[in-house]
């Protein structure tokens, strides 16, 4: 079994665009890297792809296998793809914070959902209780395979190798980066492939208010993608240069801004890494090549961060001043 051509071959190589318009009156240039043109629309086509491979080579996914894994969504859809295009099953454990679009997305690829309804009794939170639930059906399930993203090595490779790999050509070396944080298998990628060079780049972890992963106390998070209520294997002490906690506000900001001058629809994540961009401005220096990496594209975000209604109900801001500017 391999998994080459089709599909698979058209990961990676997303564009790099300077954005010129959002912050034209910065003394430094930002660059955006689209990962929502990804086949699968996000970043996590490209740890899918690779965390497959490896699993392939070293025979831990077989013909008949069932690859099983705990995702917020985009990583489920980039699963589910390319087992949809291997023909074996895909079983995504989630939870109630994944959007409808993102669970459409992932039956119409084939893949089986599985979610869990009531988070972790010790810590209140959903993804110890999404990786018991993974547990359960790997002790259920014969030749089932845990791509297991927040500890696979091969999640933060497939950045080092291919993400941060594109940036440096294009660009050479940039003086910022600017990574959401989650599973932290980008941001570990990224880093890694930065020190290897002994680049002096400022590598800037954008994380979410109510996230544990940079110390503070776990609290509610409306968007999935951004944040974790545990401590992944791959955040490592020497993980960041600066952190940014960007609020929900912060996340919906930074795409409406996205959009209404780039014209570029992406998802909260992405909105949330451009608001931290914002947020240090005043403290990066002239001339600066900065990198941002916008995880995912917009559609899956209808129904919240472009729903009106749904910002007035659940975060109290009127977005018609957002869009006068106000």
């Amino acid at each position: 079994m391999k998994l080459d051509g089709g599909i698979a071959g058209a990961i990676g190589g997303t564009p790099l665009i300077r954005l010129e318009r959002l912050f034209r009156d910065e003394p430094f240039a930002v660059f955006g890297k689209l990962e929502g043109m990804n086949p699968g629309g996000s970043a996590k086509d490209r740890p899918a792809l690779h965390m497959l491979r490896e699993a392939i080579r070293r025979g831990d996914v077989i013909e008949g296998s069932t690859v099983i894994e705990s995702s917020s969504g985009n990583l489920a859809i980039s699963l589910a793809q390319l087992c949809r295009f291997l023909g074996i099953r895909f079983i995504c454990v989630v939870d109630p914070r994944t959007t409808d679009a993102h669970k459409r997305i992932i039956r119409s690829l084939g893949g089986e959902i599985e979610l869990v309804e009531q988070p972790d009794a010790a810590t209140g939170e959903f993804l110890p209780a999404r990786i018991a639930r993974v547990k359960e059906l790997l002790g259920t399930i014969p030749d089932a395979y845990w791509t297991n993203q927040y500890g696979n090595p091969d999640n933060a490779r497939s950045h080092q190798d291919t993400t941060m790999r594109e940036i440096g050509d294009e660009l050479g070396k940039i003086d910022y980066l600017f990574c959401g944080v989650s599973s932290c298998g980008t941001i570990r990628g990224c880093a890694d492939y930065i020190r290897s060079r002994g680049w002096t780049t400022k590598v800037v972890a954008v994380d979410a208010q109510g996230s544990i992963l940079f110390g503070g106390s776990s609290g509610p998070r409306r968007f999935p993608g951004l944040g974790a209520a545990i401590v992944p294997d791959l955040h490592g002490g020497d993980l960041a240069d600066i952190v940014v906690k960007v609020s929900d506000a912060d996340c919906v900001w930074g795409c409406r801004e996205l959009a209404r001058r780039e014209a570029i629809l992406a998802g909260a994540s992405s909105g949330g890494v451009l608001a931290a961009v914002r947020r240090l401005a005043g403290s990066i220096p002239a001339g600066s090549i900065c990198a941002a990496i916008l995880p995912d594209r917009g559609e899956r975000y209808m129904s919240s961060v472009f729903d009106d209604e749904w910002v007035k109900r659940e975060l109290e801001i009127d977005p018609d001043a957002w869009n006068r500017g106000d």
